[in-house]
Formats: C-alpha cells, structure tokens, sequence
C-alpha cells in the first residue's frame, strides 16, 4: 500500500473539529524554530491564520492502515531498542526522539549497529562520536523516519539488528560514569629536581585529572636518573595508586630517561608513541594492572593532546589496547 493513500488533504478553513496527524514547525530566520502546533492538537478557527502564516493551506488527516507505523511511533521503538545505561529519552518532538545523557560521563556509541541502520533507507540515526565526554542532559542519539508513515517491518528489522548486535548484553548507547581514581604523579627532570625551574606539569595535571573526578594524592620530584623514577613508580603502586602519570623526559634525547625507566618498572607497554599531533611522544602502559602513561612537554602548553584523548576513558575504567592507538591517527591532527 502507498503511504500517501493514508493522508487525506483537507483546506485549512475546513479542518476546524479535525485533530492534526504530525507536528507543524514555524521557522522564524534568526529567532525561532521549533513546534507551532503538536501532533494531536485540534484544529480551531483561531488556528487558522497562523496556519496560513506557515504556508499550510491544506493539512492532512491520517487514516492508518495495519502494518504501518506514524512517524513519532517508529522513532520511539528506535530509541527504546539501542537506549542503554544512564540514559534518558525525550519526548517525540517533530517525528524525533532523543537520547540524552544522565549523567557527566563518556559515551559509547556501537558504529556497526549505527552504519548498518542507516543503510536501511528512510531512517535516520545520527549520534555524536563514541568516547566523547558528555553531561547531563547533553544529547547523544536523534532517532527518526523521514516519512510521515513508515511500514511497521522497517522498525521491526531495526529492533532485530539491535538485538543481534547488542547479544551478550552489550550496550549500543549508553554512558560509562568516570570513576574516581587515586593518582600519582612522578615529575622527572633535574632542573625540577633542583629548583632551577618551576614546575608547571603539576597544576596543568591535576586540573586535567580533576575534570573527571579523580584526585592527585601526591607530586613527587626526581631527576633525570632511571632507578629513581623506577623506585617512584614502585612507590605509588605500592601505595594504592589507580594511575600513574610520569611527566618530563619524553623526548628521543640520550639524557630522557622516562620511556626506559617505565619499560624497567616491569610495566607491559602498549605503546611507546602515538599517531596523533600534538602528544606524539606519549607513553601508554600497565603495571599488575595499572595503567601508568608517561606525559610529554606539550600536555603543559597546548589545550588537547594524546593525553586528553587517552585520560577519560582511563578514567572510566577502560583498558587501552595497541589497537586504541592506532586510531587515533584518523583525525589525529589537532593543528600543530
């Protein structure tokens, strides 16, 4: 059956008594979008000189057929078939339903679930990128069908995609809350070390680490000698620490020590660089467990780094594989 045969068009002077089928938007350029009249709403003679401002000289009543879905209808079992943990969903609003986060955390977004319903044709699912850090009420997900009515089968394979993609109880939507961790941190450098310089690692660190509810416990100094930083890191493992951040001495320079002293820790490197622009230099580890990341100069100076990439999904509790870091070329270039 067309669709279209569903709709009958009646003049707007003589819709009075008639309850409306969708939405209807007013755009005014520069200061107004959004819903002049909802779905459901009942067609008064007032109604109708703001209908004609909008350019509706006819509107249309909805007669559904079996096996057919209205707009608002289809993109709501959208949203409850991929809606996840810590979300909450909107109310249809102009055939849309959106997923919004509960709470301040990172999202996760299953691609292959969203590419593959976006081939289905008259669908639309659009979502911001896995692993961003969103708040409360940020949204996350916008369902909708682009017809007015959609064949109820179309929703129904999308509802079957999401049960085969998310078996095993994996989540297509949801949000991961940022744990609070305890974190050391080891600044290495004898100009440091020695009063010579400020350090200005420390506050930039802790700023950082702040920012997803996570505390630096202690700052300690150490020179540029191997066994020291070695015993550093022992010491902040041993004292419960959930992360350790080495700054300084990350360079390719013969006197940076940094990357060697962490490889001599007994910690498993996943990678000893990055492909991204600025924060190249970054080193990402584990030891028994513990992920230990060696920081270079430009998380002091330039406002998003490897480091900001890489630290909230530390924090909310993900393991970094060589794999993670291997994506993070793709639009790795941040303007260096």
């Amino acid at each position: 059956m067309n669709p279209d045969s569903m709709l009958r068009e009646v003049k707007v002077e003589d819709a009075v008594g008639m309850v409306l089928a969708h939405d209807l938007t007013q755009i005014i350029p520069g200061q107004f979008k959004g819903r002049l009249f909802h779905k459901g709403h009942v067609i008064t003679e007032q109604d109708i000189p703001s209908l004609l401002n909008i350019g509706k000289e006819h509107i249309y009543i909805m007669e559904l057929q079996q096996g057919y879905l209205h707009e608002d209808e289809a993109a709501g079992r959208m949203a409850r078939a991929v809606c996840g943990n810590h979300i909450v969903l909107s109310s249809p609003h102009e055939g849309k339903v959106t997923l919004k986060s509960e709470i301040h955390g990172l999202a996760y977004i299953h691609k292959p679930f969203i590419d593959e319903v976006n081939r289905l044709g008259e669908i639309a699912m659009a979502t911001v990128k896995s692993d961003t850090v969103v708040q409360p009420g940020q949204a996350l997900v916008g369902t909708r069908v682009i017809p007015l009515i959609v064949e109820e089968s179309k929703i129904a394979t999308v509802e079957r995609l999401a049960a085969e993609y998310g078996g095993g109880g994996q989540a297509l939507v949801s949000v991961k809350p940022f744990r609070s961790l305890k974190v050391g941190l080891i600044t290495t450098g004898s100009e440091v070390f020695k009063g010579r310089i400020q350090d200005k690692f420390g506050p930039v660190v802790r700023n950082k680490v702040a920012a997803f509810g996570s505390e630096v416990i202690e700052q300690r100094l150490v020179s540029d000698d191997m066994k020291r930083i070695v015993e550093e890191i022992h010491y902040f493992k041993d004292a419960g620490c959930e992360l350790i951040l080495v700054t300084g001495g990350m360079s390719v320079d013969p006197d940076d020590r940094t990357p060697g002293a962490i490889k001599a820790s007994g910690a498993e490197i996943v990678s000893y660089g990055t492909p991204m622009l600025p924060g190249s230099m970054l080193m990402m580890a584990y030891l028994d467990g513990i992920p230990i990341m060696g920081l270079p100069g430009c998380v002091m100076h330039d406002p998003y780094t490897s480091f900001d990439v890489l630290l909230p999904r530390v924090c909310a509790g993900e393991v970094i594989l060589r794999e993670d870091i291997v994506a993070m070329g793709y639009g790795g270039m941040q303007g260096c």
